[in-house]
């Protein structure tokens, strides 16, 4: 043995006598920034995955971004701000159909907890005309989910006033102060709406049930250069989904941690037994290319989109089917 060696051996004695052990270093989190509508009444469903453990186990911190609307998470992801947002379709496929590079890669909230609220003088649809009706950003759910009742009920668009509101809640806040007369937003705001003096006009459910209303977007080069990543992501979310739908108590415990929602607020019970209901969360995150074709074809009638873009092109299958490897299920 060299004499450097013999040093060596001794220090390695000494450090074990004092009961210190040589532990390779554990590799980091990697970090995953996905982009979300502000908080609300369901985030517990949203940031399950993020809040409960279950990125960890997949070897990923997942940092929740919160914007106002989908369509400034959707301008976040084409900037390169982030790596995935939730959102209505209608964005992205405009966005595509302008050269944008946004891939579909899950589908988890395949149905509407969402409507159209009004005050009780409209009392149908014709009493629309005329009025002032708040919405969001052109494509995003709220301005589509209006316009289908409109066209549902043979009522030109040119006939209300829209007024672009930022979030469900900014929009439920206007409608309740009469600074407007409809507004589109979260069914969670139903236990509310009667001491408002307001009323759940049209469930959206009811309206346009091939409506999407989350999906999620990665960009193409994203997913390139971070495939396993966008896997992981989603095999986290998927179990933070199903560990959710099975756990009531647990989340509209974190929903209310989340929100700041007061202990005898209603909101986040009343959304946990809708999702239940209406089968709303599909924890599987399947594409239903039905109720895509459905929204192009929406999109192209209320004039958002001048010509259909390449769906295909778009949907990307494979992570999800990775994620759910992953799971084992």
């Amino acid at each position: 043995m060299t004499r450097q060696a013999g040093k060596l051996f001794v220090w390695t004695l000494c450090l074990l006598a004092a009961g210190v052990a040589f532990v390779p270093a554990q590799a980091q989190p990697r970090t995953w920034r996905h982009g979300i509508v502000e908080a609300k009444s369901d985030a517990g469903f949203v940031m399950m995955a993020s809040r409960g453990g279950f990125a960890e186990k997949q070897g990923l911190t997942i940092e929740m971004v919160q914007f106002k609307g989908d369509a400034l998470a959707l301008k976040a992801l084409l900037a390169g701000e982030l790596d995935s947002y939730e959102g209505s379709p209608g964005g992205p496929m405009i966005a595509a159909s302008r050269g944008a590079d946004v891939r579909i890669i899950g589908c988890y909230w395949p149905a509407l907890t969402y409507g159209i609220f009004a005050k009780p003088a409209i009392a149908t649809p014709q009493d629309l005309k005329g009025k002032s009706f708040a919405i969001s950003a052109p494509g995003a759910l709220p301005d589509l989910l209006a316009r289908v009742v409109l066209e549902t009920n043979n009522i030109p668009a040119s006939e209300v006033r829209f007024a672009m509101l930022g979030s469900d809640a900014d929009r439920y806040r206007a409608l309740a102060a009469g600074t407007v007369d409809v507004a589109t937003a979260s069914t969670e705001f139903v236990p509310l709406a009667a001491k408002s003096g307001l009323r759940l006009f049209v469930h959206g459910h009811d309206v346009a049930p091939n409506y999407l209303r989350f999906c999620t977007y990665v960009g193409g080069k994203t997913l390139a250069a971070r495939g396993d990543d966008a896997a992981r992501f989603l095999a986290a979310q998927m179990a933070g989904l199903r560990h959710a739908l099975a756990n009531r108590d647990e989340e509209i415990r974190l929903t209310k941690e989340i929100t700041g929602e007061k202990p005898d607020d209603a909101r986040a019970a009343y959304i946990f037994d809708e999702v239940v209901r209406l089968s709303a969360i599909d924890p599987q995150m399947a594409i239903p290319r039905d109720k895509l074709a459905w929204m192009q074809d929406l999109l192209v009638r209320t004039g958002n989109l001048t010509k259909p873009v390449d769906l295909a092109g778009m949907v990307n299958d494979g992570v999800r089917r990775k994620a759910l490897e992953m799971l084992g299920k």
